[in-house]
């Protein structure tokens, strides 16, 4: 047996003793594991597919948030069943190396993606040399498995970008966003826009918003005078717009989902955080402005791991599939210090949660992990204090007043980013990884090596 090999067993055997002991404890106090759940999710091996969801900006205020308005103080949501949690540390580093305690998703997505930090604003490259760093998703084609980036977001912002593009600035989202990327224009020998690196990965699975990226037109090269959606059809992508025709969409083709202009609409709505607070509101569980045929997070995510799935046992392939779900609005909506809209997006990436771990129930070579990529602004105060601030006081469904607190920044402002830790959680193939405080550059070493990828 090779002394590596050895090593992670005898790493899993003492992490079976000590969690299997947690857990016991833990389940007499109301959690949804036990022993048999911890023990199955300490497992060496191989995982065949990786499942990640990211919440953006989901913190441990926003998870507790939802949990209190939808499920209940004592309740639990999706991602609470995990048998596996742990913590990592989200920050970004300055251009010489020296830490950035608050990271942007630009920076924290490249440290999963890469396993490498960097600056602020940056996807998938190095901070000091501004040089390309293979990603989780290049690695994984490579490989032979098949590939999904899945957001609410932009297909082109930073989380989703961070798998299939490598660009100096965030911004340079579409050929006509360039201005901070001169390098990586195409006319300068680059790799294009976000946008047009994303579909010319021909990533199999690519469901989000963003069709205004999509429609500029390539200014050089091969395709110059196509806007980036007819690159993708010459590329042989399958362009869907709504649910009905990603529901009708065949495996055996990439396909590229556009199903909102900008970022796709919320799924609830309510009054935003004021200064002095807001009158006790219950959130609008439904969005007038959210267009009829819009799939949401959890529709998309299932018809991603049908179209994946579906790849590889035509191909009869040994890999799976690599798929990246992203949960985006709920930083979106943090940001405007609107808490039911942040609340339902919550809701929505549970959806999400729970269909991934229902696959995964049936498939237990399946890693599944759920995380965010940097805390943020929200807090749940006492209903007399007073904040500063933007404030919003909610009625949950158990009948209950709860006060939502949004101080990170001047009111008129973007409420801000936070430096702290976050939650991670996993289960499957090489899960124990997450346990403990660990690095969020940890969690591509823990992709790469559940896959086996050279």
């Amino acid at each position: 047996m090779r002394r590596a090999t050895r090593r992670r067993l005898t790493v899993a055997t003492a992490l079976v003793t000590a969690t299997t002991a947690a857990v016991a404890v833990t389940s007499a106090a109301g959690a949804s594991g036990g022993k048999e759940q911890a023990r199955d999710a300490i497992q060496d091996g191989k995982a065949k597919n990786v499942i990640l969801l990211i919440g953006d900006g989901m913190g441990d205020s926003e998870i507790t948030l939802a949990r209190d308005y939808t499920v209940g103080a004592d309740g639990r949501l999706a991602m609470d069943k995990f048998p596996l949690t742990g913590a990592y540390t989200t920050y970004a580093v300055h251009a010489d190396g020296t830490p950035d305690y608050v990271t942007d998703s630009a920076a924290s997505g490249t440290g999963w993606a890469t396993g490498v930090k960097t600056v602020n604003g940056r996807i998938s490259k190095t901070p000091g040399t501004d040089k390309p760093v293979r990603t989780l998703l290049e690695l994984a084609q490579r490989n032979g498995y098949a590939t999904g980036d899945v957001t609410t977001a932009e297909l082109t912002d930073a989380t989703p970008a961070v798998l299939a593009a490598h660009a100096t600035d965030r911004s340079c989202q579409g050929p006509a966003d360039m201005a901070k990327c001169p390098s990586d224009t195409i006319a300068a020998g680059g790799p294009g826009s976000i946008a047009e690196q994303e579909v010319g990965h021909k990533v199999d699975v690519l469901f989000g918003g963003g069709r205004q990226r999509f429609d500029q037109a390539v200014t050089d090269g091969k395709y110059k005078g196509l806007t980036v959606t007819q690159q993708a059809r010459e590329l042989g992508y399958q362009v869907v717009t709504d649910e009905a025709s990603m529901k009708a969409a065949k495996s055996g083709r990439p396909v590229l989902g556009l199903f909102a202009p900008g970022n796709v609409a919320t799924e609830w709505t309510g009054k935003a955080a004021a200064v002095g607070g807001t009158a006790p509101q219950r959130c609008v569980t439904s969005n007038p402005n959210r267009p009829s045929g819009t799939p949401s997070l959890a529709d998309s995510a299932t018809k991603a791991i049908q179209l994946l799935e579906a790849k590889q046992r035509a191909k009869h392939s040994k890999q799976g599939f690599f798929l990246q779900i992203e949960g985006a609005s709920i930083d979106k909506q943090d940001h405007a210090a609107d808490p039911c809209g942040q609340i339902g997006e919550t809701a929505a990436f549970d959806r999400a949660v729970k269909v991934a771990r229902a696959y995964a129930a049936k498939h237990p070579d399946t890693l599944v992990v759920t995380t965010a990529d940097h805390g943020h602004t929200s807090q749940i105060v006492p209903l007399e204090a007073t904040p500063p601030g933007l404030s919003s006081t909610l009625v949950t469904d158990e009948g209950q007043q709860l006060k939502v607190n949004y101080s990170t920044n001047t009111p008129g402002q973007s409420q801000e980013h936070t430096g702290t830790e976050v939650r991670i959680a996993a289960q499957g193939p090489l899960a124990y990884r997450v346990l403990g405080v660990t690095n969020q550059t940890d969690l591509f070493t823990t992709v790469r090596e559940a896959l086996r990828m050279r």
